[in-house]
């Protein structure tokens, strides 16, 4: 009888173990994924946006900045009748 107790607190203690390793586990994958969401965000955040929500990065603003300012020219090449 003492050795079914015994293997059964040893069976328990192992389960609880691989469990609190599985949550810890998962913390830390939610942990990484909130990184990477950070550093893709370009490492802000709009403090009135959802918690998951995304930000563009400053280089995409400027890359989107330079082709408005690109697609200005060639429409006021086109209003004054140059050909690029």
């Amino acid at each position: 009888m003492s050795d079914a107790i015994s293997f059964a607190a040893l069976a328990l203690t192992a389960l609880a173990g691989v469990i609190v390793l599985a949550l810890a586990g998962l913390r830390a994958w939610h942990e990484w994924v909130e990184l990477q969401r950070y550093a893709l965000s370009g490492g802000r955040r709009d403090p009135d946006a959802p918690p998951n929500a995304l930000i563009a990065s400053p280089s995409a603003a400027r890359i989107e900045l330079a082709d408005l300012r690109e697609r200005v020219r060639k429409l006021e090449a086109i209003a004054a009748g140059v050909d690029l």
